[in-house]
Parts: structure tokens; sequence; C-alpha cells
């Protein structure tokens, strides 16, 4: 019955989220989207930070009546993952199969997606939002119930690193509903299709994969980091954090009024008349310099757990290198269509691709 509970308890989670998304109060707001054949943006209802703290205080509740053990997905997380995993290819195949093909390859058309943008209720539930917040809120539950296993396992003599790096990652996703609007203007909302790759890697991947600091190293004893280390690498991820945030807030004021000042950095662009692009603040040390703030930040995350040498929890940051730079490649192709000659004016003026002086 407990393993069942367990293979089950991503879908009931997803499910209550589903629900809590659609009915609970959230501003509407216009998108960077537009609709198919129309310049009218697409609208979206954003809550996600409320059914963030819904859904953990729910969690907490069943954990202090009793009901589960505070540790409980730690203890069935393999059959949660099984879950996931089955829920995501179902999931896939349920939104790509009844759609007009796009690609002639199947296989691309349901690893990519067909659908740009699908919605329910004229924005109320948004499939790339909710993908995304479902991704996050799992991936919560994971860290607190991970980090919760470690206390319950070791006491006094727990790892604070374990739960500097739980803070962290809770920061993490918090910030990110925080900001949920200004997600509307990135990569993934307007240039991917739902399918396989954002469908299976918000429900399964992105929940469990980034936990995996945690989930390899909460069963092993503390580090016993010294606290000077500890500042240091929470350090180093607000680093990548002012990085990333940075420049996608600034990226973000400058598409809603492209004469605001941010930071105090006033906006100087270049232009062909028609369409104009950013060259300064963040985005003049390099064409993608919130990805590196992204590596920089899991980064800070791997090194709190206090195990440098072990190989798993560094697959967090690894991924994001594996993920960013071939996407750094494509974005930069897609741009060079887009903008023709002005992109390589652009060129001229930002000529590293992620890292500043380097590459």
């Amino acid at each position: 019955m407990e393993k069942a509970a367990g293979f089950l308890a991503p879908v009931m989670v997803y499910l209550f989220i589903f629900i809590l998304n659609a009915v609970m109060p959230g501003r509407w707001v216009n998108g960077y989207v537009t609709k198919p054949n129309s310049e009218e943006k697409l609208k979206y209802h954003l809550n996600g930070l409320l059914v963030l703290f819904t859904v953990v205080i729910s969690w907490g509740v069943l954990c202090w009546s009793g009901v589960m053990a505070w540790d409980w997905l730690y203890q069935y997380r393999w059959y949660g993952l099984a879950g996931a995993v089955v829920f995501g290819l179902i999931f896939s195949l349920a939104i790509v199969l009844p759609a007009p093909a796009v690609k002639t390859s199947f296989f691309a058309d349901f690893y990519l997606g067909r659908l740009e943008n699908p919605q329910l209720w004229g924005g109320r539930i948004d499939a790339k939002m909710w993908l995304y917040l479902v991704g996050a809120v799992m991936l919560e539950l994971n860290v607190l119930s991970f980090a919760s296993h470690q206390y319950l396992v070791y006491g006094v003599q727990a790892s604070m690193g374990i739960f500097v790096c739980a803070g962290l990652l809770t920061f993490f996703l918090i910030d990110y509903l925080t900001f949920e609007e200004v997600h509307l203007y990135t990569y993934d909302l307007f240039a991917e299709r739902v399918g396989f790759k954002l469908g299976w890697g918000c429900i399964a991947f992105y929940p469990y994969f980034y936990s995996i600091p945690l989930w390899s190293t909460v069963d092993l004893p503390g580090a016993n980091t010294p606290n000077y280390l500890l500042i240091i690498y929470a350090i180093i991820f607000f680093l990548g954090w002012g990085l990333s945030r940075g420049a996608n807030l600034q990226k973000y004021f400058f598409k809603k009024d492209p004469g605001r000042s941010y930071l105090g950095i006033t906006p100087e662009t270049i232009s062909d008349g028609n369409r104009t692009l950013l060259v300064n603040g963040f985005w003049g040390l390099s064409r993608h310099i919130n990805y590196l703030g992204e590596i920089i930040m899991a980064t800070g995350i791997v090194l709190c757990v206090g195990h440098p040498l072990l190989l798993w929890p560094w697959l967090y940051p690894l991924y994001y290198v594996a993920l960013l730079f071939p996407r750094q490649a494509d974005d930069d192709k897609r741009c060079a269509l887009k903008y023709g000659a002005l992109w390589q004016q652009y060129l001229q003026k930002v000529p590293y691709r992620i890292i500043p002086f380097i590459y």
C-alpha cells in the first residue's frame, strides 16, 4: 500500500496543484507571446507563489498530524520517481498525439511538441506555466522531505551544509515563482512547444533530478563543513543569482518600457529601424549571461552539501552546462535568422556567448 501511494504521490500532488492553480485568486497579465495570426497578447493567470505555500502548508499538516513521516517522500523516492516518469510519458503522448503534425518525423514532434501555447479557460490554466509550477512545487516537497531525513537520522549531528543547500534551493524556487511574469519573456515561453522535452521534463526530471545534490548525500554522515566555507558557497550562489535574475529583469523591463533605467543602467541599443537589441548592462557582458548565472548558482548549491569528491551532486551543474551551451547555439541561430544584419552588428558589440572574456 505504501509503495503504491509513493508511486501515485506525484500525480496526486499535480492534480492538487492543477485545482489550486485554476480556482485560487491570481494576477491576470498579458504575456510576450501573441495569439496565432493576431497581434493580441496571450493572457496568463499567475498565482504560483500562493499555490506553492498552500501545498507546502498542506504537506506540513499531514506530517504534523502523523498521517505521513516528515521524510516520507524520501523513503519512497524511487516509487515517486517511477510514478512521475510514467505520468510524464502519458501527459506527453496525450498532448502531442491529437495535435496536427509539425515535423515530418513523429519522434521529433513527440520530443519537441506540436502545440505552442496550449491554454484552458482563456488562460486560467496555461500548459507551460502549469508544468513549471508542478515541477517547482514537487521539487520543494522533495527538498523539505530529503532534508528532514538527514535530521531524523543524525539529529544534532546533522550536516548544516544540507540545510543550507535546502535553503538555497527553496530560495531559488520562491524567487522563480515571485517573478513568474518575468519568465513570460524568456526563451522557454516564446520559443518552445509542449512535448516530451517540456512535459516529461517538468513532471519527472525537474522535481527529481534537481534534488540530486540532496538525494545523493542526505543518507551520509554530516560533512562538518566550516561555517566560513558555507558562507563562501552561499555567496557563490547569490553571485550566480544576481547575474541570472539581474539579466532577466533588465530584459523584462526593457521589453515592457524600452526607455526605463534598471539599477541605474540606462539602456543602450542598436537598431535597424524596425527591431532593437539591448547591448549594455548585463547584456553587454555576454549574449547569455543569465545562463552563466544558472551554472554558478548550481555550483554553489552542490558545494554546500560538503562532498566535493562525490560525483552525483555534480550532475546538477553539469546538466546546466549540457542544456544551456547547446541552447545558446540554437538561440543564436534563431536570432541570426530573425535579425539579419542587425545581429552581425550585435555580435561585434557583444562578442562573448556566455562567459565574459572567455567564451
